[in-house]
């Protein structure tokens, strides 16, 4: 009887996560947005390494971090690392140009990460401009770490993401984490 009732709780605690309106991220939000040199195939491939050598040097910085503001502090603690990181990715992959970093408050579209919608409007940004910087452009959330946490496939490094959910707690230690196992896969297929 137990069983059937914990499952029950369960099942509906899924439908409701599932089929819940988003909500509306808010507040302590730190961008990243990078923009490449041109249009080219090559310098959009090269936009993408870039993206990934700003993502590994930032992973341990911004996973420690509590705030935004904190992550924008590690960010100009440690802007001259970031940019050798940036243009030595861009040497390394025979392109001449240089970068620019750029701490700033910038225009975003609508975006989902995890579930969370991240409306249209300004935000505080780290903008890494390529070259001319006339590309199309990359961009994700650096604080709270989601793009951080981002894995190679487009998918999110749950083990790593740090939640105060007390559902999505209680979850995990429900029959050793296989439920929450079997809902985070439902959660993917709905972020695809």
């Amino acid at each position: 009887m137990k069983k059937i009732i914990l499952l029950s709780l369960a099942f509906i605690v899924l439908l409701s996560l599932i089929y819940a309106p988003h909500s509306e991220a808010k507040g302590d939000v730190l961008r990243l947005h990078v923009i490449a040199n041109s249009d080219s195939n090559e310098d959009q491939a090269v936009k993408l390494l870039v993206r990934d050598a700003i993502l590994e040097y930032e992973r341990d910085h911004m996973t420690a971090c509590e705030t935004a503001a904190e992550a924008k502090h590690a960010l100009m603690k440690d802007g001259a690392g970031l940019l050798a990181a940036v243009e030595n990715t861009l040497c390394e992959n025979g392109f001449n140009y240089s970068a620019q970093l750029k701490l700033g408050n910038y225009e975003f579209p609508n975006r989902d990460y995890v579930g969370e919608i991240y409306p249209a409007g300004m935000y505080d940004a780290l903008r890494v401009i390529l070259g001319a910087g006339e590309g199309e452009n990359w961009w994700c959330v650096m604080f709270p770490p989601l793009c951080i946490l981002e894995l190679p496939n487009g998918d999110v490094d749950y083990d790593r993401l740090k939640t105060n959910s007390f559902i999505v707690n209680w979850l995990k230690g429900v029959d050793g984490g296989k439920l929450w196992q079997k809902m985070e896969a439902k959660l993917r297929l709905r972020q695809n």
